[in-house]
């Protein structure tokens, strides 16, 4: 395919189709109010996403509880409170032409108690002196996650993506390293997934065959199992459950380094699943129109833009005017992000990330 593929549209089995093939990935950015509540940076990152030609935007991870909040500043979706600068959010991206979603997230285990978290683990021997969370704890997250999507839907957003990445609520419950548990939320595989789909399903039935879906998911760390992952994708894409997948990878390029799929890179082992009506999706250091365009000849159906959608925010416009584009190198200098809107709490959350902003930049 050539870079222009790119530019063409993408129905999905629900809604509104993408206009194109590139989505904004949910990028935590720590510059809501310390309540959840969205800010004037937050809606200055939006309406500037709003612009930039994306199909699909996500909003960073926002709190479907209170006591699930990972991060300072985090944004929330927890509370009705929160519904007004939402509602602002999915008001400017639809002004621009694009569909909208926000990423829905419960830190689980690693909910931060400095932050007002409360750890919630799937294991009694995950944290010293924390017990397991219960069968009706399990249940009321889930129902949390479900409410907070009929919020998103009240907001006036196109739909969510469930955050079922890095370890966080639903990855953990997962993992067989995290969950020991006894209940019909651990042991087998079909258990362990069980919260997951528990959700999707719940989310489909509360909010209707108009809102969309996605899961965010990803592969390493945590004690995840590829061959766990990929069986129980095929499962949801088998029952169209959802609308799009978007595989966290750290690098799209990434090759299975052990195990049955040695050799053979982490997205072709998803990419070979029939998934009927669902579209999958990438992260992971697409910096380039190249790599973009590469990625739908590897078998995705669209790209989600990340790291170079900081450096750049009109990424695909970008792209649209010069098929060999490519971002910038890293790190860049702070000025060079303030130079082009971002906030400086957003830039003081890039300075936590490796290699993003030079160090001692001003």
């Amino acid at each position: 395919m050539s870079v222009s593929d790119l530019f063409k549209p993408l129905p999905l089995l629900h809604g509104p189709a993408m206009r194109n093939r590139f989505m904004m990935a949910p990028l935590t950015n720590q510059q809501s109010e310390h309540d959840g509540s969205a800010s004037e940076f937050d809606q200055l990152w939006i309406e500037q996403l709003a612009q930039s030609g994306y199909a699909l935007i996500q909003t960073c991870a926002a709190t479907v509880e209170a006591g699930g909040i990972a991060f300072e500043r985090q944004l929330g979706i927890h509370s009705d409170a929160h519904l007004p600068g939402l509602t602002r959010m999915a008001t400017a991206i639809r002004a621009g032409g694009g569909l909208s979603a926000v990423q829905l997230h419960h830190a689980g285990h690693r909910a931060d108690p400095k932050l007002g978290g409360i750890p919630s683990p799937a294991s009694g021997d995950t944290l010293p002196g924390i017990n397991a969370i219960t069968t009706e704890e399990v249940q009321r997250i889930r129902d949390s996650f479900i409410t907070a999507a009929k919020r998103a839907q009240i907001a006036g957003f196109d739909g969510i993506s469930v955050h079922g990445a890095f370890g966080w609520i639903l990855s953990e419950f997962m993992s067989p390293d995290l969950n020991n548990r006894k209940d019909k939320y651990g042991g087998s595989l079909e258990n362990r997934a069980r919260f997951t789909i528990e959700v999707i399903e719940g989310i489909r039935r509360t909010c209707g065959p108009d809102f969309q879906i996605g899961w965010r998911l990803s592969i390493e760390r945590y004690g995840l199992r590829m061959e766990e992952l990929r069986e129980i994708t095929a499962e949801i894409f088998d029952h169209e459950l959802i609308d799009y997948l978007d595989l966290a990878l750290w690098d799209s390029a990434q090759v299975v380094r052990e195990g049955k799929y040695k050799g053979k890179t982490m997205l072709s082992v998803f990419t070979e699943l029939p998934r009927k009506g669902v579209r999958l999706g990438a992260a992971g250091k697409i910096y380039s129109a190249k790599r973009a365009g590469e990625l739908l000849d590897e078998g995705c159906d669209f790209v989600l833009i990340a790291r170079a959608g900081i450096l750049q925010r009109d990424f695909p416009l970008q792209v649209m005017a010069n098929p060999m584009y490519d971002s910038p190198k890293l790190p860049v200098p702070a000025g060079y992000l303030r130079k082009g809107g971002l906030s400086e709490r957003f830039i003081d959350s890039l300075r936590g990330w490796q290699t993003f902003v030079t160090p001692g930049s001003l």
